[in-house]
């Protein structure tokens, strides 16, 4: 989850109490520790930048009474003498990669924003990785979807496209990581052939361009058994297509939809924001008087802001959506994988006090933090910092997902029967399931004939919705290591 405001607003007054309490033993200009009780002859040519990296988290970080009140006396084992900024930061995070595993750094603030955005360098394609021998070593790249406009898209690779090599070489455990991280790529496909995946002989040569994700992906309304099920696959919370999620329930509120199956099992998160707007067209009986849900800051912040906004700043309602359609809706089933994550969660807990939310697939993420964008508004260097500031608690003052487990899906099911289906299609694994529970009824896998056609269940998958930029990975958490 990243609040879309900076703050402003809270810069100037605890900013000054954070600085009219320091002591520094450094000298500024040559960075030559001072103290004569423990010197230490050494210059930090980074010891500007390390203290606006401090001062940042001890004012918002939500953690910082745990930071050393001594900015030298951090984590040594990740930079020793405090000269590189990225570990510097991270030596400041509270039991770094465990209890806080989110919160990062970037070297450039400006692709920091743009990804957040839905803005990346990228072929558009988004895809999970599973082993394709038995011994696992070589790895297939398995196409979740590809994004609008994106070059994947137009030069016609979608959902359900198999890559097995690139630039010529095949895809194994040492190799994957970086496979895609050059601009031009020419990528080699497979097809499945009885139980095995084999190359098909076809290659496509595409060049990375810079990619604005519309995070509506897809919709439809499914009209089975007496039911209309609107179906949305929603790929990330980016606001600036807020408009075009109302659109998506005005059609389905037009059209009568009374069961819901909201497809979150590629989407890592975004703004808050638009989670709110998600919750409010969908949560039963919900409007502008109704709790969402609550923030939980550092004392420093909770203290500022109650003082100048009041006690209840930290508690968000639901907002009064015209094209809501909670009141038609009981349950809502909500498709989940490992990629399901912050602000998805979010919905999800939100949602948990006001109707019955159904999970299917897999264990989400587990992230009920929230974090917010620091760039320095003096331009005295590019670092954009994405530390963790919040946690949510919904209505109730629940938040029991914010552990690796994340919330645990009420119909577990493996998403691993290859190629994957159109969304939209009933044979699809994950609505399948969901059609049936609607309806009471299984809806009928169907078996189609012929080696080639035939569907596989791989048993191995390596990582879910995984993205084609390195710097995209790192901000959406998507990629796992491989065990």
């Amino acid at each position: 989850m990243v609040l879309k405001s900076k703050i402003g607003i809270l810069v100037a007054a605890v900013l000054l109490s954070v600085a009219s309490c320091k002591k520094d033993d450094v000298d500024p200009n040559s960075g030559t520790n001072t103290n004569t009780t423990n010197p230490v002859a050494v210059a930090n040519p980074n010891k500007e930048v390390n203290d606006w990296i401090y001062e940042q988290m001890k004012t918002y970080y939500l953690w910082a009474d745990n930071i050393p009140a001594d900015k030298t006396k951090t984590k040594q084992t990740l930079d020793p003498m405090g000269k590189n900024a990225d570990g510097y930061f991270y030596s400041l995070l509270n039991d770094y990669p465990n209890t806080d595993r989110f919160s990062w750094i970037q070297q450039s603030s400006t692709e920091l924003v743009n990804s957040l955005n839905g803005i990346n360098k990228s072929t558009g394609i988004r895809y999970s990785i599973f082993f394709i021998d038995s011994q696992q070593k070589n790895l297939g790249f398995f196409v979740n979807y590809t994004i609008k406009g994106s070059p994947a898209e137009r030069v016609g690779i979608k959902r359900g496209d198999i890559i097995l090599t690139v630039n010529g070489t095949q895809l194994t455990v040492d190799n994957y990581t970086s496979a895609l991280a050059n601009d031009n790529l020419t990528l080699g496909f497979g097809m499945r052939d009885g139980s095995n995946i084999v190359s098909n002989g076809k290659t496509i040569s595409l060049t990375k361009e810079e990619v604005t994700e519309n995070p509506v992906h897809f919709s439809t309304v499914i009209n089975k058994d007496n039911k209309k099920i609107g179906y949305l696959v929603y790929t990330q919370f980016i606001s600036n297509n807020d408009n075009d999620l109302r659109n998506v329930f005005a059609d389905f509120k037009a059209k009568g939809v009374n069961e819901l199956i909201l497809d979150l099992r590629f989407n890592g998160g975004g703004f808050i924001s638009s989670a709110v707007v998600l919750s409010s067209l969908i949560g039963k009986g919900v409007n502008s008087t109704k709790v969402m849900y609550t923030d939980e800051w550092n004392n420093l912040v909770t203290t500022e802001f109650k003082k100048r906004f009041g006690e209840n700043y930290f508690t968000k309602n639901f907002r009064d959506e015209p094209n809501a359609i909670g009141n038609n809706l009981s349950r809502v089933f909500v498709l989940t994988s490992r990629s399901s994550a912050s602000a998805s969660e979010l919905v999800i807990n939100s949602l948990k006090p006001y109707m019955d939310v159904v999970l299917i697939g897999g264990n989400t993420f587990g992230k009920n933090v929230g974090s917010i964008t620091i760039s320095d508004d003096k331009k005295r260097w590019t670092y954009g910092m994405q530390p963790i500031v919040l946690r949510t608690v919904n209505a109730l003052g629940k938040s029991e997902y914010g552990t690796r487990s994340g919330f645990t899906p009420d119909y577990p099911v493996t998403d691993n029967v290859v190629p994957f289906k159109p969304f939209g299609d009933e044979q699809e694994t994950l609505l399948n399931k969901a059609l049936s529970i609607i309806t009471g009824k299984p809806v009928v896998m169907s078996v189609p004939n012929g080696r080639q056609s035939a569907p596989i269940r791989l048993e191995r998958q390596v990582s879910i919705n995984r993205a084609d930029n390195p710097r995209m990975e790192i901000s959406d958490m998507f990629a796992e290591p491989l065990k």
